[in-house]
């Protein structure tokens, strides 16, 4: 048996969904580091097409997951993503879903402290909730990456859990540098470009 391989939270043993990838980067530090990809399914809700357009890195990273035997996964919604054909049977060990955003409610730019957007926001959080509940394993977990300074704490991550069955483990901060060339990309507005982490958590 192969030797396990740890990158914190996360294992080579671990059957791994990874939900909302943007230039598939924390997809490819997991890879990397557990020197294969079997065990991960990694989806986006960009096309492939859109991704080549949207992400400089994007498609080398593609390239190293399929490499590693990676499953990758385009036009995934995760307010559906339980019924997706591919993955409606499969059940994942840990689910995970790395600073959520639902897109900006106006064409370039919404304040992230606007009711509305907040909103938005709740919903997909909540969504992944709901559609990840139905797709774990046993004594699976569900983890999201989020800032944990104001506007974003009104996404009231932990109320989230509970209105969708959930119950919260543990809160641990989450430091970029533990996961090496994972670089974290807007997804919205000027998607390629990286934002200032500041204080997050993976909950």
């Amino acid at each position: 048996m192969a030797q396990e391989k740890r990158v914190v939270h996360y294992s080579s043993s671990q059957k791994i969904l990874l939900v909302g990838e943007g230039d598939f980067s924390f997809a490819a530090c997991l890879a990397t580091a557990f020197g294969s990809a079997a065990n991960i399914v990694a989806t986006s809700l960009n096309s492939r097409e859109e991704l080549s357009v949207n992400y400089s890195n994007a498609m080398s990273h593609l390239k190293e997951l399929e490499e590693k035997g990676c499953t990758i996964l385009h036009g995934v919604d995760v307010h559906t993503m339980s019924q997706h054909p591919q993955l409606i049977y499969r059940r994942f060990d840990c689910i995970i879903y790395i600073f959520p955003h639902a897109g900006y409610l106006r064409v370039s730019f919404s304040s992230e402290s606007d009711k509305f957007q907040i909103l938005a926001h709740k919903n997909l959080v909540k969504g992944y909730f709901t559609n990840a509940r139905q797709m774990l394993c046993s004594r699976g977990q569900i983890h999201v990456t989020h800032k944990t300074k104001f506007p974003f704490t009104e996404w009231e991550i932990v109320n989230l859990t509970k209105e969708a069955g959930l119950y919260l483990v543990e809160e641990e901060t989450f430091y970029p540098w533990q996961y090496p060339d994972y670089v974290n990309k807007r997804g919205a507005g000027n998607c390629d470009e990286s934002f200032r982490v500041g204080m997050s958590g993976t909950f």
